[in-house]
């Protein structure tokens, strides 16, 4: 038996170890955030009175950050697309709009924290506003790591060298960023519209 990794077998078709390995990543993530939406979920219902606190935070910002981000696995969806037809340059602009929308998020959200904290609304003001820097700043986080995975991608692509070798690796950041997407999906209704 050799040391080297296999991919696994589902139903007669292998899977390539690289992109097993992402699904087992995003399960365990899967878990991190679902454990926090719910331990939010349930916080909620048992202090209630968060309705006077959470009024405060900005729905209309964070719609935009998600049309933003809807909008950003668009491009890496036209990323991935151009890697499967052999266009290493359209696989580029894919992968930089999508860092481009990625930092966009990021600055709003800057701004966002920006003008909660010029209000006094910090992580220790109430249990909403610790919740909401938690789960929004963990968010801000896994979308800063999906910029920098794509922009080394697209770095890569760009240049050309060593493409062939990093070219099934967009479809693995595609992997993480749909999740990052997903999660804002959820965090979005729960956070700034309940």
């Amino acid at each position: 038996m050799t040391a080297t990794a296999r991919p696994a077998a589902v139903g007669g078709e292998r899977i390539p170890t690289g992109k097993l390995a992402m699904w087992w990543f995003l399960a365990s993530e899967i878990m991190t955030f679902g454990g926090l939406l719910g331990s939010f979920v349930l916080f909620r219902f048992a202090a209630g009175g968060w309705e006077d606190q959470a009024a405060h935070v900005n729905w209309r910002i964070a719609a935009v950050n998600t049309l933003i981000l809807v909008t950003s696995s668009w491009s890496i969806v036209r990323a991935h697309h151009a890697v499967e037809e052999g266009d290493r340059l359209g696989a580029a602009r894919g992968l930089l709009v999508t860092v481009v929308l990625g930092l966009t998020f990021l600055g709003i959200k800057a701004f966002e924290y920006r003008t909660e904290l010029a209000h006094g609304f910090t992580p220790w003001s109430a249990p909403f506003w610790s919740f909401y820097y938690g789960l929004t700043g963990l968010h801000a986080l896994h979308v800063l790591a999906g910029i920098v995975a794509n922009a080394a991608l697209c770095a890569v692509a760009f240049r050309g060298r060593g493409w062939e070798r990093v070219g099934q690796r967009v479809e693995y950041a595609g992997l993480y960023w749909h999740f990052v997407d997903v999660v804002w999906i959820f965090l979005f209704p729960l956070v700034y519209l309940s």
